[in-house]
């Protein structure tokens, strides 16, 4: 097919399908009930956390892996797998037996592998494939209009599953709706509990069949030498750490991204137990869900502004006292009131995400680029992964102490989280004060002024 023969760039089939891909694999029912679904289950606040930790370092020691496997079985075949592996992860909870601890442990256990397998093969393999797809045609320059096609759509996918994944999550409202609409029928927990999964995994069906469809582009053919590319991607991995590791200013941005991004993402990750434990009903998980995600379509231009007119400490700070007033003012644990400092907290990730991209690539050679951006999500998800791993011992410690032993049963997950909860505007301050210190230190030692 010539350059000149398609002139609308949505109109390509991969191009299309990675669209359709994006939505269906990111919008999952069960995100705003995410923790609670978990502890329903009847899973423990630590085995929780170790089981995120599990999910962040599967990503971790398959990244760099998955790319080289790209290029060995092909972008597309990568892709089809990551939409049959987040069927297979969807299938292995769906019919868990509730209240089983050790059952549901081994099953979320192997759940959480597959989801951080299903990540690594998704990461870049679909977004390569559509942007060849039009450089096949000439039709590259168009590549801002399919993203900004896809972040739109997938938004909007995302709202409407944070929304109906709480409603179905909370058994009185749904049986209250059906019974609205003149349906005679009656929805029991158990059921309910698993209606965020049995719709995920449809969406996982339909993101299965979207992939069968893509085709490889011409010149992206497999290699066919497996080793080859995941030794020369190992390399090239490194390669990136260690010009962070010589770069002043580089090594500065990532320890403040990581720093940011690990508190906030746990913070996120617990948020739909934090809202019981603020006593919102679980109908409205998914609405304030979806209202902060909104923020996403202003905070990057605050970002912009920021980056722009305002030096690197002046915008670290800023970013650190929102994020340490919001974590702050979350530790009271104030009825419903206490959702609203999440927006300082949750608006934190994108500006951070915003910084660390904006900084980053203004200081990267072109040769780097690729491999130091794949290394700083190598490294987010290390820290997210420890932090992970953190919480799970304190709460492991706290259970055995005096104060909490002495609860009754049903008390002690609540105290539990409310506990270590406290702890974590102390964690972060001592964090950002130590990564301030450092910076000034070091930028002041090997950095030029301009740096700063």
């Amino acid at each position: 097919m010539s350059q000149s023969s398609v002139q609308d760039p949505l109109s390509l089939s991969n191009v299309k399908r990675f669209i359709a891909f994006r939505v269906l694999f990111n919008a999952r029912f069960y995100y705003p009930v995410f923790t609670i679904l978990f502890l329903d289950f009847g899973l423990t606040l630590e085995q929780f956390a170790i089981l995120n930790t599990v999910w962040a370092l599967t990503i971790v020691l398959l990244e760099v892996p998955s790319g080289a496997l790209a290029d060995t079985i092909g972008r597309r075949n990568l892709v089809v797998l990551s939409a049959i592996i987040m069927v297979l992860e969807m299938l292995l909870i769906a019919f868990a037996p509730i209240g089983n601890t050790q059952v549901v442990f081994y099953l979320f256990l192997a759940n959480r592998i597959l989801s951080g397998a299903a990540e690594a093969a998704a990461s870049g393999a679909d977004e390569a494939l559509a942007y060849d797809s039009l450089t096949e045609h000439g039709l590259e320059k168009h590549w801002g209009m399919v993203l900004e096609k896809q972040m739109r759509l997938q938004s909007i996918g995302f709202v409407i599953a944070m929304s109906l994944g709480a409603i179905l999550y909370d058994v009185e409202k749904l049986n209250a709706g059906l019974q609205w609409v003149g349906l005679d029928w009656q929805i029991s927990k158990e059921i309910a509990m698993r209606l965020p999964i049995f719709g995920t995994l449809g969406l996982g069906v339909l993101a299965l069949f979207t992939t069968l469809g893509m085709r490889e582009t011409s010149g992206t053919e497999p290699l066919g030498n497996s080793w080859a590319t995941v030794k020369q991607s190992f390399l090239r991995t490194m390669e990136a750490g260690g010009w962070i590791l010589k770069t002043p200013l580089a090594l500065v941005i990532m320890c403040s991204g990581m720093l940011f991004d690990h508190i906030v993402r746990m913070v996120l990750t617990l948020n739909s137990e934090y809202y019981r434990q603020i006593e919102l009903p679980e109908f409205s998980f998914g609405f304030i869900g979806a209202g902060l995600a909104l923020l996403g379509t202003v905070m990057p231009r605050l970002g912009k502004a920021m980056a722009e007119h305002r030096s690197k400490a002046f915008n670290y700070i800023s970013l650190a006292l929102s994020i340490a007033i919001g974590l702050w003012l979350m530790a009271q644990f104030i009825p419903f009131w206490g959702a609203l400092p999440m927006v300082l907290v949750y608006g934190g990730i994108f500006l951070n995400g915003f910084f660390v991209s904006h900084y980053l690539n203004q200081i990267t050679d072109s040769k780097h680029r690729a491999t130091v951006l794949s290394f700083k999500g190598l490294s987010f998800n290390l820290a997210y992964g420890a932090i992970g791993y953190l919480y799970a011992a304190s709460i492991a410690k706290l259970r055995d102490s005096e104060p909490i032993a002495a609860l009754p049963e049903e008390k002690v997950s609540g105290a539990l989280f409310q506990t270590a909860f406290t702890w974590g505007p102390g964690y972060f301050v001592s964090l950002a004060i130590g990564v301030f210190v450092f910076a000034a230190v070091y930028l002041k030692a090997r950095g030029p002024a301009r740096d700063r």
